[in-house]
């Protein structure tokens, strides 16, 4: 079973020590009631893997690691085995010649978003909805003391525990198999990240509340999320899927999203970048073989989705707690 034992152990003495007066118990619960059917399965290819020291790691330009004295029998091995934790959505990850193709270009995404945040080094950093953890591993290349990530999601966390075990990395960066609404309030971290998220919450004021929680005063709010164009009035409420997402409940515009961070308590809150999602970044791969972005568009007019929304725009947004 995945050990949490040294994350505890780090977070005893410090700014997330009240931490330990919740989360054992909810690990305990996870564990005893909550696995996925397959995730024993997913976790006999964890256990399988080796355990290495990367000769080559790089995590400031990419997530990369390798040796020059393992043989080819061994690398097909490594990569049989993370094929065994298909599908692959965030990356991409170069791991000991195999290279993880995810369905997503989340180092496109890091991109755009390093040139306006503050500078991580030293930081304390939560990642919200991490996914694999790809950006939690960008964020320790750039400096980061620490980095916590939580998703729900298991296959995610054996996927985050097998490219930490082949970094050979057990403390700068941890995941828990947790949503935001099980955190209490810790005030302790100097950036949170919520990339991807906002959408699938049901309340998003709660949520920027949330996320507001669980900063330091004067600490740094990195909002990610999907926007519609439009002035500060406009919010677009889909129907029953956006994109052939059934989990979409509110898309404001930027405008919008930046009066919702306001009315949370937010200062200085800046929209920072706009893009629009591409069949290029996000598509399907041989690591991730079912249907991506090019089946959730209009065929007829790929500036709409299938149901007839607009196609994905995604904005950025910083802003401060005071």
């Amino acid at each position: 079973m995945i050990d949490f034992g040294r994350f505890y152990q780090q977070i005893a003495v410090g700014p997330l020590a009240k931490w330990l007066e919740v989360l054992p118990a909810q690990i305990s619960e996870w564990q005893r009631e909550n696995l996925h059917g397959h995730f024993r399965d997913w976790y006999k290819s964890l256990e399988y893997l080796p355990l290495l020291e990367p000769q080559k790691l790089d995590l400031l330009h990419s997530v990369t690691a390798d040796r020059d004295d393992i043989s080819d029998r061994h690398r097909q091995g490594i990569e049989k085995l993370l094929r065994n934790l298909m599908p692959w959505r965030k990356g991409p990850y170069f791991l000991y010649g195999t290279h993880i193709n995810t369905e997503w270009r989340s180092d496109w995404k890091w991109e755009r978003v390093l040139p306006h945040i503050s500078p991580l080094a030293g930081r304390t950093v939560l990642d919200v909805g991490c996914g694999s953890g790809y950006h939690m591993w960008r964020m320790i290349g750039a400096g980061a003391h620490l980095v916590v990530g939580i998703d729900p999601m298991q296959l995610f966390l054996v996927q985050f525990e097998a490219v930490r075990k082949l970094l050979n990395d057990d403390r700068r960066a941890h995941m828990l198999p947790l949503g935001i609404e099980q955190l209490p309030v810790l005030q302790a971290f100097d950036t949170v990240f919520s990339m991807g998220v906002l959408y699938h919450r049901r309340s998003p004021l709660d949520h920027l509340l949330q996320l507001k929680n669980q900063l330091v005063s004067g600490g740094e709010l990195v909002l990610e999320t999907l926007v519609i164009e439009g002035d500060v009035n406009q919010v677009l409420v889909p129907g029953e899927r956006y994109a052939q997402m059934r989990n979409v409940f509110f898309i404001p515009s930027a405008e919008a999203l930046k009066s919702w961070l306001e009315k949370s308590g937010f200062v200085d809150v800046r929209i920072v970048d706009f893009a629009l999602t591409t069949t290029e970044e996000q598509r399907r791969t041989d690591w991730m073989t079912s249907e991506s972005l090019a089946e959730f568009l209009d065929p007829d007019d790929p500036s709409k989705t299938v149901e007839g929304y607009p196609a994905p725009l995604r904005a950025v947004l910083v802003a401060t707690k005071p």
